[in-house]
């Protein structure tokens, strides 16, 4: 079964894109490569139950078994040591990436408190969007009184958009709810819009 979220991406995002941008044919049209999700564990230095907790709260939110990541170079004042495990990351592609950008704007997103909508200057240049979540238990999936603490979680949308700008029409398609944009995607069929500023 296809996503939702693809299907409108194919239906309607594609067509849009085209007319803003004026693109010749569909392939130069931007679209989702792939999102990196990740949770950086400092504690994990002290105490390694940490970062196995983390691990089990990044598959339930992703539906992937995660990679655990370490550290590049020692530094001294953290007490850190190369190939110290430090964190965790999954990077998700296909069906389970569309899957999951569907739960982050559609369910996720709303349930943050007094949320106003993402700032659309976290892109990098090349049209990659990062955002950073400071509390893993906005997702449904997370069962509150289950988890050992409150972690925040990185979330990186790799496009193949040449511009910021591309990048943020694209996203703003797809329902992800901007600062002042009114978001497209699927939010009207999905119990209401995100609230923007």
């Amino acid at each position: 079964m296809v996503p939702r979220l693809r299907e409108h991406y194919e239906k309607t995002v594609v067509s849009h894109l085209m007319e803003k941008f004026g693109y010749e044919n569909a392939l130069q049209v931007p679209r989702l490569k792939k999102i990196a999700v990740n949770i950086g564990v400092g504690e994990a230095i002290q105490d390694a139950k940490q970062l196995d907790a983390a691990v089990v709260d990044l598959r339930t939110i992703t539906g992937q078994q995660p990679k655990v990541t370490t550290a590049k170079k020692s530094i001294a004042t953290f007490k850190l040591r190369t190939g110290m495990k430090i964190g965790c990351m999954v990077t998700l592609r296909g069906a389970r990436m569309w899957e999951f950008l569907d739960r982050l704007v559609s369910v996720a997103l709303p349930r943050v408190r007094d949320f106003r909508g993402l700032s659309d200057r976290s892109c990098d240049g090349r049209g990659n969007y990062s955002m950073g979540i400071s509390e893993q238990v906005i997702f449904p999936e997370i069962d509150y009184d289950k988890i050992d603490k409150i972690r925040g979680l990185n979330i990186t949308m790799v496009t193949t958009a040449k511009t910021d700008e591309e990048a943020i029409e694209l996203l703003t398609e797809l329902g992800v709810p901007f600062r002042g944009r009114k978001p497209g995607g699927l939010s009207g069929e999905s119990g209401g819009d995100v609230p923007t500023a």
